[in-house]
């Protein structure tokens, strides 16, 4: 086990190579560095070269003892992963976890959900109840930015305010989840929450004697709001109008549901979203789709029906 931190970092090295976002190669060295702590434990403690299956199973048992089965999914998919890489390096003769699968998902349990337009409405009604002018701008933007743009919680937490280009009405977007850059053009009502919101960002600044800061969204202390603090703040909401809110991460699906509801392509959806692959946002049609819709109107049972209820009924 002398080596095994090197080869993890070469692993890493491999990893960032293929072109993996920093989010999922900070995923795969969390779960190296805790099944490498996991087999210093051991007693005695295994040569790397002697470890097989029997011990990657154990590690999978109690690892994801308890956990979901998209968990136990993605940590057997990261050691499989890693298997591969050390029987290209000579370390193992065989990879012990090809024939080791994870749990079958099924996947309409992953299908995203929306939020329908009269729980939206609550949302609004109760961002404007807030108390105090500050609290009540800065959760409508945060509404209008999540709704507006199908923003990541992450993404909105690292905006700064010279991430908006109010010339070209344009919001840069770091993309770090897939590792790519891009620029969602705001609509004329959202870049008016901004307006109205800035002003009064300004002055908590000014009483924080923190003017220089850079964060787009600042709490009461004049800091960066936090993604866990934008989390509480939508689910208190939610709370007060009695809206059954999952996370704040449904905003994004309803955005991409309700563009291609409005007539937007996918490769338009999947630019704005900043999804690597169409195939991402191809999933969205599951709960979207008018055209769909109108295409089942013009089935030719429809007319067979019709004519079996306007038919008159026979007299004896």
């Amino acid at each position: 086990m002398k080596q095994w931190d090197g080869l993890v970092d070469e692993y890493q090295r491999v990893c960032e190579a293929r072109g993996l976002c920093p989010e999922s190669l900070r995923s795969i060295r969390d779960e190296l560095d805790r099944f490498g702590c996991w087999l210093k434990r051991r007693k005695p403690r295994p040569k790397l070269e002697e470890v097989d299956g029997q011990t990657l199973i154990a590690y999978l048992r109690q690892r994801t003892h308890f956990r979901a089965k998209s968990t136990v999914s993605s940590v057997a998919s990261k050691l499989r992963c890693l298997g591969e890489f050390l029987v290209h390096q000579g370390i193992w003769l065989q990879n012990p976890m090809r024939w080791v699968r994870g749990p079958r998902l099924d996947p309409r349990g992953k299908l995203p959900r929306r939020i329908g337009a009269s729980h939206l409405g609550k949302l609004w009604e109760a961002s404007a109840l807030q108390r105090g002018d500050y609290a009540k701008q800065l959760s409508v933007t945060i509404l209008a930015l999540l709704y507006g743009t199908g923003l990541r919680r992450g993404e909105l937490e690292r905006l700064n305010v010279q991430d908006w280009d109010r010339e070209q009405n344009l919001l840069a977007v770091d993309g770090r989840k897939s590792a790519r850059e891009r620029s969602i053009p705001l609509s004329e009502p959202i870049a008016r929450c901004l307006e109205a919101y800035l002003p009064l960002r300004h002055n908590l600044l000014e009483r924080w004697n923190a003017v220089a800061e850079k964060a787009l969204l600042v709490n009461r202390s004049g800091q960066r709001l936090s993604a866990q603090s934008i989390g509480l703040l939508i689910h208190r909401l939610a709370r007060k109008v009695s809206v059954p809110l999952v996370t704040v991460h449904q905003f994004r699906h309803t955005c991409a549901s309700d563009l291609l509801d409005n007539g937007a392509s996918l490769p338009e959806v999947q630019t704005i979203l900043g999804h690597k692959t169409v195939e991402t946002t191809f999933r969205y049609l599951h709960i979207s789709g008018p055209q769909r819709v109108q295409a089942m109107s013009k089935h030719p049972l429809n007319d067979y029906l019709q004519a079996l209820i306007t038919k008159p009924e026979n007299t004896l």
